[in-house]
């Protein structure tokens, strides 16, 4: 078929709403969006997730829109273009994730502000709606969420539960809820196996047991008899992290959790936690001691901080293109030892002055990345829980060091499969060698070059791939880029104001390179 790009795709939106003499404020109430949001669509300036395209064609009774879009999200990238400007980060997606599931902990209303409006949030939105939760989107990025006196796990959509592997995050609510209950197995990117058993292990000791079976978790709670309990987790993981923090917040007496991650995704649910009225000691340490509320009513604001993940994407952009950017609101707690590394290889970078996030909580500088002579690093480049270099920045090292001069070796300890996945930048012309399925020997510096690639299954090494691209000769088409929606809000957009060439369109493009 056809490929539809973003601009004619607007087309027919607007032509649709003009049929029916709705302005873009009608179509906007339609859609429980702002006319702003609406504007940006029918000028192609804003990515359509798939809910959205399903609420357009519903709204203005145009079946065409989702014909239009059938098949794969893609991107053409004419890449060599030096970049310039300044540029905001977004909001972490992670912690939205894991405010959004303690929400349920919350029997008032509670109100995200700044939340990312991308496809990860979509899937667990799907996912709280179909239990009974009330969202309603308030302007283009705040939510408001209002949980029934009473959910309802049995009615859950599980379609949407196994595309995000968030879903185990509800673990930790629904124990306060239910005697017993089910949630679909998780999904997410294709990073290979990653086990759940640090999550029972976790929870057990305060009276919750799994049992994988069927497709489902089975979950079972018992007593929970104990005034004060000392859990070490076996895995200084994130998502078990918030977990337990989750358990922990409405189960009677005093918690004390060791191992604990203090990563930005917990630090944020902690200050969420502690606005509930949850006592919780030592965040952002490895030993957070919380004091359990049995039932939490309040009416709450917060407002999320920024991601230091997408601050690395942003500022690898600059780097690889060798541009002057200016990337504003950097959550520099989190960046320190990645801009370490980036100092240890000659790369330039100019920081403002510390300011506060809007939680007020996070400590945010703007960076401006100076062009720079890069050389290898000295030493391999590994990730480390908090406060060590973060396992989801590890990617962006990867393009880095190819544009670097020199051998380098990049060692993701972590994951299965995603340095096989990051192995595939070699269709854009890096020298990189698969020692083995954690370790990438990289020789650079890159003469990059475009070409049609498919997009691999796990979402920062398919960013690498668009960040490669913007630094090659020629056009790149990144097929199949869900992935990249899933965790990024109008990326191709807020990058071409910079002076990229990013143009998605849908179905197989017309020419193949």
């Amino acid at each position: 078929m056809m490929s539809a790009t973003s601009e004619s795709i607007g087309q027919m939106i607007r032509d649709a709403r003009a049929a029916r003499g709705w302005s873009q404020q009608k179509l906007a109430t339609e859609l429980g969006t702002v006319q702003s949001a609406v504007h940006r669509i029918e000028n192609g300036q804003q990515n359509l997730s798939l809910s959205m395209i399903g609420r357009l064609a519903e709204a203005l009774e145009m079946p065409l829109i989702q014909t239009a879009t059938e098949g794969t999200v893609n991107f053409e990238i004419e890449g060599g273009r030096t970049l310039s400007g300044e540029i905001d980060v977004r909001t972490s997606k992670n912690a939205a994730m894991a405010i959004l599931c303690a929400s349920l902990l919350n029997h008032g209303r509670t109100v995200l502000r700044g939340i990312a409006r991308i496809e990860e949030v979509d899937r667990i939105s799907e996912v709280l709606t179909s239990i009974g939760v009330t969202l309603t989107w308030i302007g283009d990025n705040d939510l408001e969420i209002r949980r029934p006196a009473q959910l309802t796990p049995e009615t859950i959509d599980a379609r949407a539960a196994k595309r995000t592997r968030s879903i185990l995050m509800l673990l930790g609510p629904l124990m306060h809820e239910f005697c017993n209950f089910r949630l679909p197995f998780s999904g997410g990117c294709d990073l290979g196996a990653r086990t759940v058993h640090p999550h029972m292990s976790a929870l057990s000791r305060m009276g919750l047991t799994v049992e994988a079976t069927d497709g489902n978790y089975h979950a079972a709670v018992g007593e929970r008899s104990e005034e004060h309990r000392s859990i070490t987790l076996i895995e200084r993981g994130d998502t078990v992290t918030e977990n337990a923090l989750m358990a922990a917040a409405r189960t009677p007496g005093v918690t004390t959790l060791r191992n604990a991650s203090g990563n930005y995704m917990v630090q944020d649910l902690c200050f969420y936690l502690q606005l509930l009225g949850v006592q919780i000691d030592g965040v952002g340490t490895t030993t957070l001691t919380v004091t359990g509320v049995e039932h939490i009513e309040q009416d709450v604001e917060y407002s999320i901080s920024e991601d230091p993940i997408e601050a690395m994407s942003l500022l690898t952009a600059g780097i690889v293109t060798r541009s002057e950017i200016m990337v504003r609101r950097c959550p520099i707690e989190f960046l320190d030892v990645e801009f370490a590394v980036l100092d240890e290889m000659g790369q330039q970078l100019k920081f403002s002055e510390e300011y506060a996030s809007r939680n007020g909580k996070t400590r945010l500088v703007d960076v401006t990345v100076i062009p720079s002579e890069l050389k290898a690093p000295l030493d391999k480049i590994h990730p480390m829980p908090f406060p060590g270099l973060n396992i989801d920045n590890l990617p962006f090292f990867a393009v880095i060091c190819a544009t670097a001069t020199g051998q380098s070796v990049i060692y993701d300890w972590v994951y299965d499969n995603r340095a096989i996945h990051l192995k595939k930048l070699s269709e854009l012309g890096a020298n990189i060698q698969l020692m083995d399925a954690h370790r990438l020997l990289i020789i650079g510096p890159t003469s990059w070059r475009g070409r049609r690639i498919e997009s691999p299954p796990a979402l920062r090494p398919a960013v690498c791939l668009l960040l490669a691209a913007l630094a090659a000769r020629g056009t790149t088409t990144l097929m199949d880029v869900y992935v990249i929606n899933r965790g990024y809000e109008d990326l191709p957009q807020r990058l071409n104001k910079l002076g990229a060439s990013i143009n998605t369109f849908w179905g197989e493009p017309a020419d193949e390179n």
